[in-house]
């Protein structure tokens, strides 16, 4: 009996370890978060350590490792999609978890710490606590949305992907550095916070898409210094910065209607 029981686990084994193709997916969503560091790194602090003066590169390096934090997002809204059409392997909600943890937590936070190296206002000692407030923020945010049930439709929480992308767009509108942290610091809060984001699901799924492909066309934009790449940069940032504030209020709006109809339902129902 115990040599059936061994056969038995190694023929079921596999089974669990056969990667679907949302699992597929979300393994991207960790490279192109890995490969966001490494751009990161060669195309931004090497240089900067190295006193180099190349500053078309750090650019360069700059807007592809944002564009790979989008394109990462991207990948995290098709394998969920993908995962409720076709299937997932057991190992899917933890291979997504340590995707966004490296994507959208190791990634921006890293983006960060550079920035406060690199930048000529910037405190590099206080601009690294900035870096490790939003590690911990999509840690503390990953690990309560594996344990928390939440309303259907909804995040409790600005979700990681959103949170990753508001915190690099801070970084580039170049605001004075206290103003920077502190942007950063409230974007970590909301990712924390019981505030209420609605799942991009149905419209809002390619509304979001769209915004991930404009995003990307005014990365490039700055990047080759197209003629008001900058401004077009900036007003993105500003608007990715607005709908980070904006969009839970639609969320609260519509429980309140949704409060008040179901009281004018309970006073319809006590009425003779």
């Amino acid at each position: 009996m115990p040599e059936a029981d061994e056969v038995d686990e190694e023929e079921e084994m596999p089974l669990s370890l056969r990667l679907s193709i949302a699992d597929t997916l979300t393994l991207g969503n960790a490279t192109c978060g890995f490969m966001a560091v490494y751009f990161t790194t060669t195309g931004i602090l090497i240089p900067h350590l190295t006193g180099s003066e190349e500053t078309g590169m750090a650019r360069h390096s700059a807007a592809t490792a944002v564009i790979l934090m989008l394109c990462a997002a991207v990948f995290d809204l098709f394998d969920g999609l993908v995962a409720r059409k076709l299937r997932s392997s057991p190992m899917g909600a933890e291979l997504d978890n340590l995707s966004d943890l490296i994507s959208f937590g190791l990634a921006p936070a890293y983006f960060v710490l550079v920035y406060g190296m690199v930048a000529n206002d910037a405190h590099q000692r206080v601009a690294a606590v900035g870096a490790i407030v939003v590690l911990l923020a999509v840690v503390l945010r990953l690990a309560r949305f594996s344990c928390v049930t939440v309303p259907n439709g909804m995040f409790q929480g600005m979700p990681s992907p959103f949170g990753a992308l508001t915190v690099v767009s801070i970084v580039l509108l170049e605001l004075p550095f206290v103003a920077t942290l502190l942007a950063i610091l409230g974007t970590a809060w909301l990712m924390v916070s019981r505030v209420e984001y609605p799942k991009p699901r149905g419209r809002l799924a390619v509304a979001m898409l769209a915004w991930i492909v404009v995003s990307m066309g005014l990365l490039a934009a700055w990047a080759f210094d197209a003629p008001s790449g900058q401004l077009l940069l900036q007003t993105g940032c500003a608007l990715q910065l607005v709908m980070g504030a904006v969009i839970p209020l639609f969320a609260t709006a519509r429980r309140v209607n949704n409060f008040r109809d179901n009281r004018r339902e309970a006073r319809a129902a006590q009425l003779p």
